[in-house]
């Protein structure tokens, strides 16, 4: 990590992790445990020895922004308005990138992104650029997410762009068990009973080849934490919250 130290008229010998004017941007609040999530490990994957040394961020958490994949499958109420008005509050308060941590919002992210103007850290891309470099021989990757991302193809095909065969829970799982899950998280129920469900559905994805999951929606890594699997589970979380620190601290 390269430091940098303030200049006399700035506070002399104060180092900095990452230039003072980058500050990380977190559109969030889909849902707010999840954002929480995110920023807890965003904390975690900074280098950093001290509080100073930490990166600048602005997390704007708004939970009232329709529900993605109602959106995508049943014609809900769009959910682009407040995205957009969200990510222009993060530019005006000098965000000069933009995390959002919500998979299926990814969904609506390009019909803001030229709006807005500063850019936006992909999660399903750095996602699975993780997998190729952590897992490169793995080649059937098992996809748990809501199913208005897997409506969206976002991960499908990101997945084949990279040579991997993505695996979809059953049609019956997808209901009962994944879309089961996530919505008692939203709720604050995560209990062994939520890990169960999620869990049942990572291992049927296993019993149909899969040689490692993503928990590619952010409420799957809160209601899978302690959980024990039969093939290692990608979480798109720290996956985005490791490439935040990454962009953030590159030389402008």
């Amino acid at each position: 990590m390269a430091t940098r130290t303030r200049d006399a008229g700035q506070g002399a010998g104060i180092p900095l992790a990452a230039d003072p004017g980058r500050i990380v941007g977190i559109l969030g609040g889909m849902g707010p445990a999840a954002t929480a999530d995110f920023y807890a490990k965003l904390v975690r994957a900074t280098p950093a020895r001290t509080d100073q040394e930490h990166l600048r961020t602005l997390i704007w958490s708004d939970p009232t922004i329709p529900d993605r994949t109602g959106a995508l499958l049943h014609g809900g109420v769009d959910p682009t308005p407040l995205l957009l008005a969200g990510a222009l509050l993060l530019r005006a308060g000098g965000a000069a990138v933009i995390a959002v941590p919500c998979n299926t919002a990814h969904a609506f992210i390009p019909r803001i992104a030229g709006e807005v103007g500063i850019p936006f850290v992909h999660m399903i891309e750095e996602t699975v650029l993780g997998i190729r470099a952590r897992h490169p021989h793995a080649r059937r990757i098992g996809l748990l997410s809501t199913t208005g991302t897997q409506a969206s193809l976002l991960y499908d095909e990101a997945l084949r762009r990279h040579g991997f065969v993505p695996l979809a829970p059953t049609p019956e799982t997808q209901e009962a068990r994944v879309m089961a899950g996530i919505t008692r998280v939203k709720a604050g129920i995560v209990d062994a009973q939520t890990r169960a469900l999620i869990a049942g559905a990572a291992d049927e994805l296993v019993d149909a080849g899969a040689e490692l999951v993503i928990a590619g929606c952010t409420e799957l890594p809160i209601a899978l934490e302690g959980a024990r699997l039969r093939a290692p589970v990608v979480d798109p979380t720290q996956a985005l919250a490791e490439a935040v620190v990454r962009v953030i601290q590159r030389e402008p």
